[in-house]
């Protein structure tokens, strides 16, 4: 069996700040050090979820960077025998991957709360300014969208590692049958108490095998189509230049509205307005 691993930052064992996940070709609060570090707490974290995916049965393991610029693995900490992808600008973005023949199951390793979600580090969904996003009445984040995308190819997530809030949300909306492992518990949105590294290695090594021998049983994550979707901002200019999108409408002074017929169009249309939604605040 094929598997593809999704694998997020600031969802990280030792991660609380942007500092830590922010790569330093960017400039701004960004510290090279402590990038570097955060990415090889990633790299050594996918290797574990891939280790433990092995063990458990795959027989092709796919890692896909999910972070940033989609440019922060480190090739010579993975295991040998597995693929990986890199770069940002990719079909299916966090999980390139699922729409590959033979893929039966999806794992997620360093996610985070969605966005406005108390006591969950680094809480965002996919940008900075995107305060919700609601599919057929349901507030998600990035683990919801990836989860819907992955089940348009018929393929399950069963298995997540990152913070106690993310593993919480995740449990709430995709069921209790994915695998989950908490490698920190957060404390507020910049502060975490968190496991050893290697200890939170270790749990994701085994949760993982768990995961991937019993991903036969598992069912792929889905909502009723076509699904009335929302997404709110943090300024009402960004829902202005959104509402102009056609067949986009204002709900209200900061969200739009439209309906997706399956989720292939519900990512890409929210991926298009969240560049939209882009626009300079001041003038």
């Amino acid at each position: 069996m094929k598997v593809v691993i999704s694998v997020d930052m600031e969802g990280v064992c030792g991660v609380a700040s942007w500092v830590q996940v922010s790569p330093p070709e960017f400039g701004g609060l960004v510290n090279g050090t402590e990038y570097q570090t955060a990415r090889e707490r990633m790299t050594l974290e996918a290797a574990a979820a891939a280790e433990g995916a092995i063990m458990g049965g795959a027989t092709d393991v796919l890692i896909n960077d999910s972070h940033d610029t989609m440019r922060n693995l480190i090739p010579e900490l993975l295991p040998q025998q597995v693929r990986f992808t890199s770069g940002n600008d990719k079909p299916l973005s966090m999980v390139q991957g699922v729409q590959e023949d033979g893929v039966g199951a999806l794992l997620f390793v360093g996610y985070h709360a969605r966005a406005g979600s108390p006591r969950g580090p680094l809480a965002h969904t996919w940008n900075g300014f995107i305060r919700n996003v609601r599919v057929g009445g349901i507030d998600t984040g990035e683990y919801g969208l990836n989860a819907l995308l992955a089940g348009h190819y018929d393929v399950p997530v069963v298995f997540a590692c990152g913070d106690d809030v993310a593993m919480g949300e995740i449990r709430a909306e995709l069921g209790e049958g994915v695998v989950t492992v908490a490698v920190k518990e957060g404390l507020s949105t910049y502060a975490a108490i968190h496991l050893h590294p290697a200890e939170a290695q270790k749990r994701i090594r085994e949760g993982a095998e768990q995961a991937v021998r019993a991903a036969k049983k598992a069912q792929p994550y889905t909502t009723r189509w076509p699904a009335p979707c929302q997404l709110s901002f943090d300024h009402q200019a960004r829902a202005d230049a959104c509402a102009r999108v056609p067949d986009i409408t204002r709900v209200d002074a900061v969200t739009v509205g439209w309906s997706s017929e399956n989720a292939y169009h519900l990512f890409q249309t929210f991926r298009m307005l969240a560049t939209v939604a882009g626009v300079r605040l001041n003038g």
